[in-house]
């Protein structure tokens, strides 16, 4: 098992001109000889962020003056840059990537988001989409644009770099009828499919091979195990951070005893990562440095920003929010006054008796200051509509008991539902304690969560995505009975500060508890 010399701990010997997250060292592993080195920048799950992208960007920038010269520099994506609907803001994220200089991604399952526009994006990407994993009807217009496998060479040096999408991707994406000419394999198959393209690799003379993953990942943990020839797992899907590289967490050693690291940097582009290797004349890591770093400790590029309103338009200032808490520091599962807030618009302005929006579909979170537009959609970027449907007091508990599950479940999936008109305790357990209706009024009503009416009715106002009983919400899927709007959440904040055009206060008012 290698060891890792290089992490964010270590007592480096540093160079003064670097910052942090570029500093190196200069001390060989075991006396092992090196015989090049790499430094690759890389993202994942930035999820159409523009204004966080802009701020990749400029670190992305810093990274291209210090590192060292002879350094082999790659920059990839590990997929889910794109989000949504909306083809100018997945077009920014193009771009976004070329300015980057990103050589290639993996498609993430929100790169599957436009599928009648998919077509006009895939000209403008000047990287390769990788996915090995996925079989393509000839009729579907991603047919030939997305490959398993190529070879990068950089000063000389060849890697190979292979692409997995996710696993459950249907579940995962709003228009599954659209892309059934998609045949996903499962875990088992993909690693057999990661596993044939490592070898291919090997076969034209590539030592050195790194896989662009979007399966999570526990996934990746067993690809890293059982596989051999893939040094470099750069991760995505599951939304986790990892820091420095932790034998036993991500540093393994693959079938054939060679080392293994997985990288992953969150999600939303509120980090980015810089990982730093050495490898020896057979292609085998001998250092590694896995820097994780905040994208909040760097301007936003005012170049690239023009360009990008230029793309999706200037901002409009819509209202002006006086107080808002911190974000939260778990998304999926804590609750948040900044959804607190969403909810309250939604059943305001649809006039129902409850709102109901998904912690994973809410991607940003307000500041103190003018709310203006492209923050707004940067909040919630999905554009998906609104919907009210009736549901029985069986079916929101069913709902909310689905929700609590989210606390114990892997990855935190799939998350919290936030919540208007409802107040309701979960444990840390992912059991449902306690629920209370609340009517317009501020009447409270408890709720038999042990056994539910069947014969009261809720008029609820949810978005079409959970309508359609996504994420594992299936006893929500009444989209066909449903009353449909054209419009998606940030209208409704449109509307609420046109009705209430006073500075906003948003707090969290303990409407969601989690206890022990």
């Amino acid at each position: 098992m290698i060891t890792p010399i290089y992490s964010p701990q270590s007592n480096l010997l540093q160079r003064a001109i670097e910052p942090k997250w570029l500093q190196r060292t200069s001390t060989n592993f075991n006396g092992q000889e090196t015989a090049n080195s790499s430094s690759i920048f890389y993202i994942n799950d930035v999820h159409g962020k523009s204004i966080n992208i802009e701020r990749t960007i400029t670190a992305s920038n810093a990274f291209d003056k210090f590192v060292p010269s002879g350094t082999d520099v790659l920059k990839l994506s590990s997929g889910d840059i794109q989000l949504g609907e909306p083809v100018p803001a997945n077009r920014v994220m193009v771009e976004a990537q070329n300015v980057i200089g990103i050589m290639a991604s993996a498609m993430g399952n929100h790169e599957y988001d436009t599928p009648d526009h998919i077509q006009e994006l895939i000209p403008h990407m000047g990287y390769k989409m990788l996915a090995c994993n996925v079989n393509i009807d000839p009729q579907n217009p991603l047919y030939n644009k997305i490959e398993k496998s190529y070879i990068q060479e950089v000063n000389g040096n060849k890697y190979g770099i292979i692409g997995a999408t996710p696993v459950d991707l249907f579940s995962r994406i709003k228009y599954g009828k659209i892309f059934e000419e998609l045949k996903i394999d499962n875990i088992d198959k993909t690693i057999a499919d990661i596993q044939a393209e490592a070898d291919k690799l090997k076969k034209q003379g590539v030592n050195k091979i790194i896989l662009l993953s979007h399966v999570g990942f526990d996934y990746d943990q067993r690809i890293a195990k059982e596989t051999e020839g893939i040094d470099i797992i750069l991760g995505g899907h599951s939304h986790n951070l990892l820091i420095g590289a932790v034998p036993g967490l991500n540093l393994f050693n693959s079938k054939s005893g060679e080392p293994v690291v997985i990288t992953q940097a969150g999600r939303d582009g509120r980090y980015f990562g810089v990982l730093n290797v050495d490898w020896d004349k057979n292609g085998i890591m001998t250092r590694i440095q896995n820097n994780v770093t905040s994208t909040r400790g760097f301007k936003r590029n005012p170049v690239v920003r023009h360009i990008f309103e230029g793309i999706v338009g200037r901002p409009q200032v819509i209202g002006e929010i006086k107080t808002a808490p911190p974000p939260p520091v778990n998304d999926s599962v804590d609750p948040s006054g900044h959804a607190n807030f969403l909810c309250d618009c939604m059943k305001e302005d649809l006039d129902t008796d409850i709102a109901l929006f998904g912690s994973a579909t809410i991607r940003g979170y307000f500041e103190a200051g003018k709310l203006d537009t492209r923050w707004l959609e940067d909040i919630s970027p999905f554009k998906n509509k609104l919907v009210v449907a009736d549901y029985t007091e069986k079916e929101i508990v069913d709902m909310l008991k689905a929700s609590a599950k989210s606390l114990v479940n892997t990855n935190n999936k799939p998350g919290i539902v936030h919540v208007s008109g409802l107040r309701y305790m979960i444990g840390r357990d992912g059991q449902l304690r306690a629920a209370i209706f609340v009517d317009k009024n501020g009447n409270e009503t408890n709720i038999n969560i042990n056994n539910p009416r069947t014969d009261k009715i809720y008029k609820t106002a949810l978005t079409d995505y959970y309508c359609q009983g996504h994420d594992g919400f299936t006893m929500l899927k009444k989209y066909d009975q449903s009353e449909k709007y054209d419009f998606d959440i940030c209208e409704c904040i449109k509307h609420h500060f046109k009705k209430h055009p006073q500075p906003a206060e948003i707090v969290d008012d303990g409407r969601i508890q989690v206890v022990n």
